[in-house]
């Protein structure tokens, strides 16, 4: 018998349980032994259910059982979870985690714990939800050099730009829909202004560069100023707006992260991912462009990838399947005003004459909207289009809109 321990019993730590109990027989075959969730930590009271007698309140009971080897963490946050989980590694116990945002801002020092324990420290589903990522880039395409990483990470902003693209939707009544089924929080600030898939992008990075970003210095910016004037410049050119974060390696060998709503071409396999899905496009030297796909959060999506790595982590000897990277190096993301870009402009209260004055070598776009100029600019760092957009506005334009290209469509 394995004993093993949850902690929290909410949307992701209920379905571990589910699954636990549903798939019995089947990860027993997996595991070679029967696997039972000893203690359930929640601070909150579930009368009534199968396995009351194993919730716990504190997290001492589990830290003091010598024969729990596996931690599942599903409770979100940074504290009370890194002291909690660092204390488990120290005691030998394996951990497993779905929380982004643990992983973001302190994987380095788990990993680097759990390494030096001889235990696992797995979080396969803090990315993707039940999309099989961040193993299959560690290991499947470890014969590559990863040039970049770009998906959408985030299944409630991708339903509402789809509901907004697809039906025509405002930003409010795509978003009062979202929170009505369930895909956003009553308070969805995380999702909508991109903090939740600048998290993910930043494990991503870490993965594919090899060392530590955080999620405060990486540019993030979310969706709330897409507008139904951008959903119809965007269909005239031949694409979508798309929540997109995106990890690449500069001509300087630096790391350029960014979380933005981008311009994605109808060609581009991202284009297509629609309602609450998600979708990572990898592209590497000697593979190019490989895409992962599907639910990207949910009860039981997410919890399948917990249970995933909990096979790993009985079956499987500690750094045996590495999946690490280390401390944060000076100088090795690119600051984002540095970075190469293409922009999607709108601008009122100037002509092409005079905007190509500030953009030269852009393109212009005819469009449905009458007393606005649409154009695509000439690759340039963001800081020179910032510069230049700061220009056209000090000489009587309006810029409307500024979205960048994820690639052009020409």
């Amino acid at each position: 018998m394995k004993k093993i321990a949850v902690l929290g019993h909410g949307v992701v730590g209920s379905g571990v349980i589910e699954i636990l109990m549903k798939n019995r027989r089947l990860l027993e075959r997996q595991t070679g032994e029967a696997v039972e969730a000893a203690y359930i930590l929640d601070r909150r009271a579930f009368p009534g259910l199968p396995y009351e007698d194993r919730l716990v309140q504190s997290i001492h009971p589990i830290l003091e059982d010598s024969e729990v080897s596996v931690v599942l963490e599903a409770m979100g946050g940074v504290e009370p979870a890194f002291s909690w989980l660092s204390e488990c590694i120290r005691q030998g116990k394996s951990v497993i985690t779905s929380n982004k945002e643990l992983v973001a801002e302190k994987g380095d020092i788990l990993l680097a714990l759990a390494a030096e324990k001889g235990v696992h420290f797995l979080f396969e589903a803090s990315v993707g939800g039940g999309i099989p990522v961040l193993q299959p880039l560690r290991e499947s395409l470890t014969a590559n050099h990863i040039t970049e990483v770009a998906g959408i990470l985030n299944g409630t902003t991708n339903f509402i730009l789809t509901r907004m693209f697809g039906e025509g939707a405002a930003f409010g009544e795509a978003l009062g829909l979202a929170q009505e089924l369930g895909y956003a929080e009553q308070d969805p600030t995380a999702d909508v202004e991109g903090h939740d898939a600048c998290r993910k992008i930043c494990i991503l990075a870490s993965i594919a560069f090899g060392s530590h970003f955080y999620p405060r210095e990486v540019h993030t910016q979310g969706i709330t100023r897409i507008s139904a004037a951008d959903v119809a410049w965007a269909a005239r050119w031949g694409g979508t707006v798309k929540l997109i974060g995106r990890a690449r390696q500069a001509a300087d060998g630096r790391a350029a992260l960014e979380v933005a709503p981008m311009l994605v071409p109808n060609s581009c396999l991202l284009s297509q991912v629609s309602g609450v899905y998600n979708a990572v496009r990898v592209t590497g030297d000697m593979v190019g462009e490989t895409m992962f796909y599907g639910p990207g959060a949910g009860k039981l999506p997410t919890a399948s990838a917990v249970v995933g790595d909990l096979v790993t982590a009985l079956t499987q000897p500690a750094g045996s399947r590495p999946l690490a990277w280390g401390p944060e190096k000076p100088g090795a993301l690119q600051p984002w005003e540095e970075s190469i870009a293409q922009r999607f402009l709108r601008v009122s209260g100037m002509d092409r004459e005079e905007l190509e004055a500030f953009y030269p070598g852009c393109r212009f776009l005819d469009g449905p909207e009458e007393g606005e100029t649409a154009l695509i600019t000439a690759p340039a760092t963001q800081g020179e289009l910032d510069a230049a957009g700061q220009a056209a506005q000090a000489a009587g334009g309006r810029i409307l809109s500024r979205i960048t290209l994820l690639e052009d469509n020409r």
